[in-house]
């Protein structure tokens, strides 16, 4: 490969980590952002073809339209839930609330699919109205549980559908292979959310109150569906230069490297590195490094990106807490995996 294309694909990758941080206008147009980033890139590697053109204009429509109708039914539904959430604060904790949905939606993603978990996490919180820093914190948390849970069936998201397929395996290996690492990790998150501080904002009392208009349910939608073709052509971009020399890598090494899931999508990293060439042990460990770096940033997973756009949390208020919580677990789970386990 020429070395050119890995020099320009490697800055473009350094300008995506560090771009949100440093330029405030990069932060706050994020979507336009990736996806010059993204053609860029697609460009550079000479893959900006018909084939990934199709396939960044097709891809995100499922999603989109996931997300636009089920604003348009949280909007409608948005002063039920409200009530619903009133009611049962004035029985348990918010804590114990929060961390109840956390668990639930971190255990039942694998089957509602990684989207539709996120979609009931923010309008399930938003109905809370917290403070904006624990708002925050408590849904990187939370798309975390999603982003691990969602791989126990190939129906969670699109890692857990391209490893099984890669990988010629049963509906249930996953969960097999996984099972034991995932639901542990998803239990720490939602007995982490059970100590989180959490207050209910007084500046937002009354939002629930104000009706969401159509046009912000569309744009929504919209930027969602930019969001998702921007890393479909970023990773189309980078895809030759993880092929060629990401997967010759040890899967101890790649752990450390599939750091750059929090950017890149890791479907894409996913489908070059897991293959029936590696070990049961190896496709754990790897797809481990992966899951956890995917809630790190905000362009990592799906989840965080439905969030981030519905909530308007800002890629430094996500960095914030999910790379040192990310960076916590994954020393973990690599201590774990290959010194206890």
């Amino acid at each position: 490969m020429d070395t050119t294309v890995v020099v320009a694909d490697i800055l473009i990758l350094i300008l995506v980590l560090v771009g949100p941080f440093l330029w405030k206008t990069v932060e706050h147009n994020l979507e336009a952002f990736l996806f010059i980033m993204g053609l860029a890139a697609a460009w550079i590697a000479r893959v900006l073809d018909g084939h990934l053109v199709r396939e960044a204009l097709m891809e995100p429509i499922p999603i989109t339209l996931a997300v636009f109708f089920s604003g348009l039914l949280f909007k409608w539904s948005r002063h039920f839930l409200a009530s619903l959430v009133d009611r049962f604060t004035q029985r348990v904790s918010p804590q114990v609330l929060l961390a109840g949905i956390v668990l639930v939606l971190g255990l039942v993603s694998s089957v509602i699919t990684a989207i539709i978990a996120s979609l009931v996490l923010v309008e399930m919180v938003s109905t809370f109205r917290l403070r904006r820093e624990d708002e925050a914190r408590l849904v990187v948390v939370a798309c975390l549980a999603i982003g691990l849970g969602a791989a126990l069936t190939p129906v969670g998201e699109p890692l857990s559908t391209i490893a099984t397929a890669n990988l010629d395996q049963d509906f249930f290996f996953l969960l097999r292979l996984l099972g034991l690492w995932i639901i542990p990790g998803i239990l720490a998150l939602a007995l982490a959310t059970l100590v989180m501080p959490v207050k209910r904002s007084e500046d937002t009392l009354t939002a629930v109150d104000a009706p969401e208009p159509y046009s912000a349910v569309l744009t929504r939608a919209l930027r969602v569906y930019l969001f998702v073709m921007a890393l479909i052509f970023l990773g189309g971009g980078l895809r030759p230069v993880i092929e060629q020399y990401l997967i010759r890598l040890d899967a101890m090494i790649l752990y450390w490297i599939n750091m750059i899931s929090a950017v890149v999508d890791n479907a894409t990293l996913t489908a070059a590195e897991v293959g029936p060439h590696m070990t049961h042990s190896q496709v754990r460990a790897v797809l481990m490094g992966l899951l956890i770096s995917g809630g790190m940033l905000i362009p990592g997973n799906i989840p965080n990106i439905i969030a981030a756009n519905k909530l308007r949390i800002r890629s430094r208020e996500w960095a914030r807490v999910g790379v040192p919580l990310g960076l916590v677990l994954l020393l973990v789970y690599f201590a774990v995996l290959y010194f206890v386990g």
